[in-house]
């Protein structure tokens, strides 16, 4: 994923002090987006928009990869209700279509960038931690454990 330019209303949100209370809408909402932006397709789909532009419907399919076109359909179309994807119909025969990220989709790019930097940053302590964990699982238990389940 490329790497995104910081969003400074974020940044010193992210850095000032801990709210006492969490509003409940705000909370809602974020449990919504993390569901739907936590699943694969949005994630490759954000990630092929982000690095490649705009893109037309069987482009972003290929970019994606094994991706149905049901799923690639429903997919876009609720990334564009939550303001993430802006979906332009050209008057042509056959009709073309073509997709891109929203600025709000830019932002949430940029948030997701994070994670990619974090994951690369931590890639060999995962995977010494999952062969860890695979060869308890083999032995009879999980590391941590005193019993097997």
């Amino acid at each position: 994923m490329r790497k995104a330019a910081a969003d400074s209303a974020i940044e010193a949100r992210r850095n000032g002090p801990v709210p006492d209370e969490v509003d409940p809408a705000i909370e809602a909402l974020v449990h919504d987006i993390i569901g739907k932006v936590a699943d694969r397709w949005t994630m490759l789909i954000l990630e092929a928009l982000q690095e490649r532009g705009t893109l037309r419907f069987t482009q972003l399919g290929k970019a994606v990869g094994r991706i149905s076109q049901k799923m690639l359909t429903q997919t876009v179309r609720q990334m564009e209700r939550d303001g993430l994807v802006r979906r332009t119909v050209h008057p042509v025969i056959p009709p073309r279509v073509d997709y891109a990220l929203t600025p709000l989709g830019e932002s949430l790019g940029a948030a997701f960038c994070g994670v990619w930097i974090w994951a690369e940053t931590h890639h060999a302590e995962i995977e010494q931690a999952r062969r860890a964990f695979a060869a308890s699982a083999q032995a009879g238990c999980a590391p941590g454990s005193s019993r097997s389940t």
